[in-house]
């Protein structure tokens, strides 16, 4: 089968949805699939075309950025060639070009399936607010183009304005994950060279630096924590400095996080490739997902903490909440609640025995391979209509 998956941002970037996609992309190309991504160039220093993992990516040049996307004049004519070659057609959203490549799909009578991540809410202003509006109205046409949509969870399509629109065209699929298995000598060296003995317990935050993950909510909640242990720190891995659009949310935190890196109580980490983040996780004796809108829908890093037996304490949003609804490891907080985020985590610090939960079985439900297989079956399904 010849797989055309098309996203605004792909591999360097980095964010949950372009690791869903990468991950996805390399189960396709390990069951025998040839498979084409079509994303942006976003940093003109990444070639137009490549061999990645066996994926064929291919970058149209951008001319210019709006808040958080690109305009990419060109993708439209690329599309009609890509989709004309391919079999099916798989699309990330959101996404600004999304209804072209579906109605090229359409009209060239390739099946074309939306595997919608979340919903877009950009920070409040006046021209964000048209961002929002111009992106949700290419989402809506997309969906209404498309012959099938996947989700995370029927929870977050349950509770989504979208999703809710085309609950008769619906799947939910699991997302997929994987880790390298942790190395003993690198899982003690990272606790080494970050001086965790010195500081324990150890809470991790592994998402980029924006608005919509609710640090604040973290940050409101380490007195409670400090409070009863004196010496915990939390571990933020991921991109935190000059993340596009997130500027002034930056520097409206950043003051007191100085204030608990100066202390001891809060380290940056940057970005981490796979094998790094498997060393990170068995460091762990909590990980939190406090964040505060339906741009999260989900929050892949929970399952691979608890595939390294780490709890998670999420907030109690529509799809984030899943997770531990479904695996019992850890406790959900309320949504923006620091009082209820601080109960939690000092619930699973207190008591971590009560969380553990069966981490094969969790391994078996996220490995790429048996997803790329239910993406298959549904492939299968819409090309013999």
């Amino acid at each position: 089968m010849k797989i055309l998956t098309v996203l605004t941002y792909y591999r360097p970037h980095t964010s949950g949805l372009t690791i869903y996609a990468e991950r996805l992309a390399r189960a396709f190309v390990k069951r025998g699939h040839e498979v084409t991504v079509m994303t942006t160039q976003y940093d003109p220093s990444l070639p137009r075309e490549e061999i990645m993992d066996g994926v064929k990516v291919i970058r149209v040049p951008v001319v210019a950025r709006v808040s958080k996307g690109v305009i990419a004049p060109t993708f439209g004519f690329v599309a009609t060639r890509l989709v004309k070659q391919h079999d099916v057609v798989q699309m990330h959203l959101p996404q600004f070009d999304a209804p072209g490549v579906a109605l090229r799909a359409r009209l060239f009578r390739k099946p074309a399936v939306l595997t919608y991540h979340c919903d877009l809410l950009l920070p409040s202003g006046g021209f964000n607010r048209f961002v929002n509006f111009v992106v949700q109205f290419q989402n809506n046409m997309a969906g209404l183009l498309a012959d099938h949509i996947v989700t995370y969870t029927q929870d977050y399509a349950d509770n989504s304005p979208y999703l809710s629109r085309y609950a008769s065209k619906l799947t939910p699929i699991l997302p997929p994950v994987e880790l390298p298995d942790p190395e003993p000598e690198a899982v003690s060296a990272f606790a080494m060279a970050n001086r965790l003995e010195e500081r324990k317990p150890v809470i991790g935050m592994a998402a980029r630096f924006v608005t919509e993950k609710g640090v604040e909510v973290l940050l409101d909640a380490m007195p409670r924590i400090l409070e009863k242990y004196p010496k915990a720190q939390v571990l933020f891995a991921g991109q935190y400095r000059h993340v596009m659009g997130e500027q002034k949310y930056y520097d409206r935190l950043i003051p007191r996080i100085l204030e608990y890196q100066a202390s001891g109580h809060w380290r940056f980490l940057g970005n981490l490739d796979p094998v790094q983040m498997a060393a990170l996780y068995p460091n762990l004796d909590v990980l939190t997902v406090p964040s505060l809108n339906s741009t999260e829908a989900f929050g892949l890093v929970q399952i691979e903490a608890m595939i390294n037996g780490v709890p998670s304490v999420p907030s109690a949003l529509p799809g984030v909440r899943q997770p531990v609804l479904m695996h019992g490891m850890g406790k959900v907080s309320e949504i923006g609640n620091a009082e209820s985020l601080a109960d939690a985590i000092l619930s699973v610090l207190d008591e971590p025995e009560k969380y553990e939960g069966d981490i094969e079985a969790i391994k078996k439900a996220y490995d790429p391979d048996s997803i790329a297989q239910e993406y298959e079956k549904l492939f299968e399904k819409l090309m013999r209509k």
